[in-house]
Formats: C-alpha cells, structure tokens, sequence
C-alpha cells in the first residue's frame, strides 16, 4: 500500500501494463493526470483533433495486439473520441481512451466541459468505467485492459473526474481481476470440432471464409496447415484480408460488395463454408438468405453472440480460433488422411481464378487503380504494415494489392470510418518502428485528418500517404453515376489543396507521381525519408470500382466491368 494522488496511480498502473506511449491532447480537466504523465516515463504523442488520438491508438492495438492507449479532456474532447471508439469496437481492436471529468460535485449540474460521456459511449464501447474514488483507480485500468485484450478484444472508456485524479489515497495495485459475469475464455469444443471436420470432409465444394478473427488470434500458421492438409481454397471477408497469403496457390482473395471476381463466382458454388472468426457482414456475403441456401455452414467463432445472428449455423465451433484450428489440425493428423490427386473441386477452383486473373478488365489508361496498387506492391518489402482509408482506394486495396505477408493490412471494415488510415498508421508506425508503414488513401479521407501531418513530423513518426487523387468524394460518385442517373451533388473536391505543399508546409516530403516510373521513385524515396512523405497520385476521376455487388443483391448478382 501507498499512499499518492489519483493521476499517480493512473499512470503507475499504466507502466503496470507496458504502456510505453499515449496518444493525447491535453485541457482543463485531465491536467493533472498530464502533470503525473510528465513527471513519468511514458511517451506522450501530441495530436491535432482527439478523434485521430482514438485512431493512433486503435492503429497501435491492432498492430502490437496490445491495447493503444489515448486521453482526451472532458465535454467536446471527450466527445471528439466517439468515432474513434466506435471504430474501434466495430472492428474488434485494443484500446483504452482515458478522459478527464468535471469534478464529481460538479457531476449533471451541466457544468464548463461537462458531457455524460459514459452515457454517450454506453452502445459503442466493450465497456466503461468513471472511478469517483481515487482508490479505485488502479482496479480500474486492470479491469479495463483484461477487457479490452482478452476473449474478442474491443474499446473501453476510462473517465475520470478532475477531484478523483487529484485526491490522494491508499493505493492497492492487484495482479489479477475477476469480473463478475465477464468469461471471455472458451475452451473450444471437442465433439463440435470433430463435426465440423465430418461436415468438411463429406462435403463436394468445401471452401474456407477467414476472417478478422484470425488476424485478431494470429491462427495464420493453422489456418494455412488445415488448408493445405484439404487442399480447400480460402477466401477472406475485407477485414480478414491478410489472414493468408494472397500469393498462396489456394489463395482467392476478399469476397464480397467488392471482392475478387473468382472469390464471389466460387463462394456461390460452394457447398459447405468452414467460417472462422468472422460476423458475416451484409458487405461480405449480400443477402443473407441468399448466401446460406444451398451451403451448409461451420461457424468457428471466440463471441458466442455471433453463433447464428446472421446465418444459419450446422456446426458451431466456439473459442478462440487459433486454439479451435490446432484441434482441427491435430485430429486431422490422427485421421491420417491422404490428398487425392485427383480432386476435380480444386481443378475447377483454379480454371475459374486463372480465367479471371488474366480476364478482368482494368482501366486502360497508365495510372489506373490497377496499375498504381501492383506498382505500390511490386516496390514495398512483404512485410511492410499497410492502413487504408475509407472509399473506392480502399476497394481497390481489395482488389489489386496483395498482403503476402499475414497480418500487415489493416482498414476500418465495420464502421468505414474516413480519415481512419492515416492516423492509425501513425499508431501502427508506433507500435512497429522498424518496419515501413504506408496509408493507402483517397483525398476524401486524408481531407479529414491531414493535420496528423504534425504528429507524424513532430514525432518522428514516418509513414508514407500513397495518396489516390480524384479530386472527389469517389465512392459517393460511383454510386451516384450508377444508381442516381448522374445527378452529382455534393462530390466534387477540385478547391483540394496542392498536397505536395501541404505536406511540405508540415515538414513532411511532398512527390506528385503522374506516370509508374515516377510513383515507383517516390515510393523508393518514402521508404528512405525520415519524415513523413505525401505521394499524390491524380487518377481518372470517372474509374469505377468493379467487380461490385450491389446493396441488397447476392453475390452471384456481382457487376462486372464490360
């Protein structure tokens, strides 16, 4: 027992966890805790707006699967980090946002910078705390990390009222937590696992649909094992791109609104899914009982609460994933099953990729969307992280860039948060400074949170904006031109700043790439600076995303470029 002020405790009990960075902006009413963060050892990395505080820190969670932590003030401050908590959330990424509070006397008397902030984030995060006692506070940041981390991870809210954060109080800090009613480990079921291993193995067209579930559990290498043990081919929702190797010869990409032409023509014939880790998103799969009608479904899930919300399940198979695939695998090896040679799925599955891959029909011209991510991909080391924005760039990312190495790809699927990708490249870049880190992003997006330029210079936080410039808000375009008659309204982005001198008013490198010649030495030139680089790249403002199944459609309804 010791006896110290609130803001003591929170960052001793911050240190506790391995924090070893915080993203934040400071006011009124969390200036104590930034007194304390002072006086500590923690790194703090100033940003421009709250909300890309949030988005650093969920960046930083996904990539170091650790939980990022961010702190904003109390009222509007507070309120600036709802976007970045509910992505967060949505996508399923650690992270801790730590608020200040009006002090609890203060509490629903509308005091100066006063928001009931654990009201407004109730729905949109894993949970909330707001300790009115300074010895509650480091049971508190215990709890909120083992929720945060554990079962499937998620956002917590921490707020903590000015008087709590100065008061002083004997301070216990406990190694290990219970909560009541909080379980979040499943060992996975046995017998169900042995199912759903008859179900695949009885099935004509057995297919694989990873999903950010297996990103989020690192099952890489037994996913890849149980795949080559079957020979099954494996697509991916969007938030599970990376999962496998996008070069792996069983590999068919993204299904979905915009996936892989051969990924979409596939699923729909297959007869049995083997779905791990995934939601089944209206943008993954269309219609959900157009999806499931003629396909028997092995749901492999760590959220019970998932089991059957969407789809129809045979076999449910609940527990982290990773752990559920090595039972797989192990039952598979006493099975001692041997491939056939002659397995007339798999001769089929790739006559339908080859015929795609080498017939899809891309935009003409030098810097198409095709042209320009092959290029991108061609120059990046494998192991480079990549974030993305939110619209068409982001599509095509799905289309046309392929993550070789597992879990380096990362973008806001469930929220399709714009302005998310560069500030979370800027975490992920924390997380991993050793290797590079590129946001792929549309000038919409980047519109949004630009100003993060000042962080990433001001920290010493390289990463490259590989910057795909059509000088409209082109998703909303696209779908004006093909679902409202043309009438465009409220699209065009032409008054965007020259982004060349943006960057370089921040300090940062500024290239406009106009041929692939010039987009290859300025990707070469951002993996060399030490500051962070803007590559814009002016493209085709009428270029569609195609392959695209439309809202409300199945995936056998997809539109294909004529």
């Amino acid at each position: 027992m010791e006896n110290m002020s609130g803001s003591k405790a929170l960052m001793k009990a911050l240190e506790k966890e391995g924090v070893k960075e915080v993203f934040g902006l400071p006011g009124g009413a969390n200036l104590p805790m930034y007194d304390e963060l002072y006086k500590s050892n923690i790194r703090h990395i100033l940003v421009r707006h709250e909300q890309s505080a949030a988005h650093m820190a969920d960046g930083f969670g996904r990539v170091s699967r650790k939980a990022g932590v961010c702190f904003a003030t109390s009222g509007p401050g507070a309120t600036n980090i709802i976007t970045g908590l509910a992505t967060a959330q949505a996508d399923s990424a650690p992270m801790i946002a730590v608020t200040g509070q009006v002090p609890v006397k203060m509490i629903g008397r509308d005091a100066f910078q006063e928001s009931d902030i654990i009201g407004i984030s109730n729905p949109i995060v894993k949970y909330a705390f707001q300790p009115r006692e300074a010895s509650e506070i480091p049971e508190v940041v215990k709890k909120g990390f083992y929720i945060a981390e554990t079962g499937r991870p998620g956002a917590v809210l921490i707020d903590i009222p000015k008087d709590v954060q100065q008061n002083e109080a004997e301070m216990s800090f406990p190694d290990e937590v219970r909560i009541r009613g909080y379980h979040p480990w499943t060992d996975p079921d046995v017998l169900e696992t042995e199912r759903a291993i008859d179900l695949l193995l009885s099935a004509q067209r057995p297919i694989i649909l990873a999903g950010g579930g297996v990103i989020i559990s690192t099952a890489f290498s037994e996913l890849q094992s149980l795949a080559e043990m079957l020979m099954i081919p494996v697509v991916t929702t969007f938030k599970g791109k990376g999962a496998f190797p996008e070069n792996h010869v069983l590999s068919l990409g993204p299904i979905g609104m915009h996936g892989h032409a051969e990924a979409n023509k596939l699923m729909v014939e297959a007869d049995c899914v083997l779905a791990i880790g995934t939601r089944f998103s209206d943008r993954s799969v269309g219609t959900f009982e157009e999806f499931e009608k003629n396909l028997k479904i092995i749901h492999m899930d760590v959220d019970p609460a998932e089991i059957g919300k969407n789809q129809t399940t045979h076999v449910a198979v609940v527990g982290d994933v990773k752990a559920s695939l090595r039972i797989m695998v192990k039952l598979l090896i006493k099975r001692a099953l041997k491939k056939s040679d002659d397995n007339v799925w798999i001769k089929h599955v790739n006559e339908v990729r080859d015929y795609w891959r080498q017939n899809l029909k891309i935009h003409p011209g030098e810097m198409g969307a095709a042209k320009i991510l092959r290029k991108l991909r061609e120059v990046l080391p494998k192991e480079a992280i990549v974030t993305t924005e939110v619209g068409q760039h982001q599509m095509w990312a799905s289309l046309f860039f392929d993550v070789i190495h597992p879990g380096t790809f990362f973008s806001s699927t469930g929220l399709g948060t714009m302005g998310w990708g560069f500030p979370a490249a800027i975490g992920a870049k924390t997380a991993r400074p050793d290797v590079p880190v590129v946001d792929i992003a549309g000038d919409g997006s980047f519109n949004m949170t630009e100003n993060s330029l000042a962080t990433s210079v001001l920290e010493n936080l390289p990463v490259i904006v590989f910057l795909v410039n059509n000088y409209s808000l082109g998703m909303v375009a696209q779908w004006q031109r093909t679902f409202y008659d043309r009438r465009m309204i409220g699209v065009d982005q032409k008054n965007c700043p020259d982004y060349v001198k943006l960057a370089e008013s921040y300090g940062a490198q500024g290239i406009r790439a106009q041929s692939l010649d010039e987009l290859g030495k300025a990707i070469k030139a951002g993996l060399k600076s030490d500051v962070a680089t803007v590559i814009d790249i002016p493209i085709d403002p009428e270029e569609d995303v195609l392959p695209f199944v439309a809202p409300g459609t199945s995936l056998k309804d997809m539109i294909l470029p004529s």
